[in-house]
């Protein structure tokens, strides 16, 4: 059977290769003192909390399960917008608002709607994979920049504008990124934007971890540049990270007032909308009690970072930048994997898995500079394991 091109452009997700390969692994040790720990998979730990829980049960019990627009319940993105003005400060009216089956179909509707066959899409290196694969489906080129930790893992203008051809149409940016953690510095992120809209490019922006940044320096969205910059960006986020609804497969998109309808009439016909249940448990996620309740756990998360990351630096696993957002180190494991007798990222990741029995994930499916030397640890576990974690790693590496 012949394959279409588009699909062949689609490099596996290593991520899941990893957590394939773990899940097996983790058998030979599931009835042991020392059971097999994931840090490899970005899937927060806490699940949705009570009120969204029952919310979602009273939508099945009262029936409230047929399609419902595909922008979305109006009630849903009045209750975000009105998150975005309380939280952020930015002013996003409902109607530039569109639910979506999870962010992988908001940024699937963006690329599809505003990229064309052999438009170059800039992006830092490293950065998260599928993001660049929804730009190949669109059959545009995913164009990395490799990036360091002087920079924060982040594109600044002089970069963009050095790296601008006439095959360019924008940048697709991720503010806190994974799997650094670290978010472009409010003032370069406009410097940027100014220069693409000044060339009748896009920004695209991921920010689906933006609710759980750690420093006020940093957390602010896109949709709040001043002067009114920020009604032209291109927001993608999610009810995953933040709001603990990874399954739910619940997303949004922000787009400026114009393209709204034409979003509108693809997600009509690509998805006819978002799950209905999930939207209805959405609404309670903007009720006081359950937006106390994610932010008693925003410090759990930057909790997990203040202990984690100086412990990995201890201990070898050195994390260039602090992450000041979402909940991942990014190590560079050079020195730890010499320890083990192996070379580069991957080996060492499977060794790990075979010594300490720890799942984490390397560097090969976050871009192409410098790969083999990092690997990505999820803090998104209890306290208690990050401290067992750090126990074994001590042990394998002394």
């Amino acid at each position: 059977m012949k394959i279409a091109r588009r699909a062949e452009r689609i490099e596996p997700f290593y991520v899941m290769e990893v957590a394939k390969a773990a899940a097996a692994m983790s058998k030979e040790f599931a009835h042991t003192a020392s059971p097999m720990i994931f840090l490899n998979i970005g899937e927060p730990d806490f699940t949705a909390p009570p009120l969204v829980q029952q919310a979602a049960a009273r939508a099945i019990v009262d029936g409230s399960t047929q399609y419902t627009q595909a922008m979305g319940l109006p009630a849903l993105r009045e209750r975000i917008s009105d998150w975005y003005a309380s939280r952020f400060g930015a002013q996003v009216a409902p109607g530039r608002i569109i639910i979506t089956a999870g962010a992988s179909a908001a940024l699937h509707l963006a690329c599809l709607a505003l990229i064309e066959a052999g438009d170059d899409i800039l992006m830092p290196d490293p950065s998260y994979p599928c993001n660049r694969h929804f730009v190949s489906a669109a059959e545009g080129n995913a164009v990395l920049i490799p990036t360091t930790a002087e920079e924060r893992f982040q594109l600044t203008r002089a970069k963009v504008e050095a790296a601008w051809t006439a095959s360019t149409r924008g940048v697709l940016l991720a503010s806190p990124s994974n799997p650094t953690g670290t978010s472009i510095a409010p003032e370069e992120l406009q410097r940027i934007h100014e220069f693409v809209h000044s060339k009748g490019g896009i920004t695209l922006i991921d920010e689906i971890y933006l609710g759980l940044s750690y420093e006020e320096h940093f957390g602010h969205s896109a949709l709040a540049m001043p002067g009114g910059l920020g009604d032209s960006v291109i927001s993608i986020n999610s009810f995953s990270k933040y709001f603990n609804m990874t399954g739910w497969r619940l997303g949004w998109l922000v787009l400026p007032e114009a393209l709204a309808p034409v979003i509108e009439r693809m997600a009509q016909n690509l998805f006819i909308c978002a799950s209905t249940v999930a939207q209805q448990a959405a609404l309670a996620c903007f009720e006081p009690a359950s937006l106390a309740e994610y932010e008693r756990r925003r410090a759990e998360f930057k909790a997990r970072r203040d202990y984690f990351i100086p412990e990995l630096n201890r201990l070898g696993l050195t994390v260039p930048v602090m992450p000041d957002g979402a909940f991942y180190a990014y190590a560079d494991c050079t020195d730890a994997a010499a320890r083990l007798g192996v070379s580069g990222s991957w080996d060492f990741a499977f060794e790990l898995m075979k010594r300490a029995h720890l799942a984490v994930t390397p560097g090969r499916d976050f871009g192409q500079s410098a790969p083999e030397r990092f690997v990505r640890f999820s803090t998104a576990n209890s306290m208690e394991q990050l401290r067992e974690v750090v126990a074994r790693l001590e042990s394998v590496l002394a």
